[in-house]
């Protein structure tokens, strides 16, 4: 989906989750390359400013989170990173959007740093400090 899409429809998506307020699950990727950098993206929707860790929604009936995580860096970044790779750091829900998250955070190395975005994503980086993206918002 074009960019423009996706950020002409954040605003109703959002309000659709303050009103019905879905339980919803995701998984977040920290995705680090052996010389001690990591990846940050910014959405294409939503706060464009905001940096957060690449990732995305699942069901977990299809999948687990690994998969999902595993799904998500394929299809937004273009990396291909195994299910398998994934460790499991942290559980958490949050209510950012207005919706009941339960949010996976898993971690693994990434064999390559070169990305392909899709729509979906305004930008990336592999930084070594979050002090490299200044004053930007962070996702939490």
């Amino acid at each position: 989906m074009p960019a423009i899409l996706l950020r002409a429809g954040s605003p109703f998506a959002q309000l659709w989750f303050r009103i019905r307020r879905p339980t919803t699950s995701g998984a977040k990727a920290l995705l680090r390359q052996a010389d001690g950098r990591f990846l940050v993206v910014r959405h294409s929707y939503a706060d464009t400013r905001r940096w957060a860790l690449p990732g995305g929604g699942y069901k977990p009936a299809r999948e687990t989170p690994a998969e999902a995580a595993a799904r998500e860096i394929h299809e937004e970044l273009g990396l291909r990173v195994s299910a398998d790779a994934f460790t499991e750091l942290d559980t958490t829900v949050t209510t950012l959007e207005g919706k009941h998250d339960t949010l996976t955070i898993l971690t693994a190395f990434a064999s390559s740093d070169a990305l392909s975005l899709s729509p979906e994503i305004a930008e990336a980086r592999w930084v070594t400090s979050l002090e490299e993206l200044g004053d930007a918002p962070l996702s939490q």
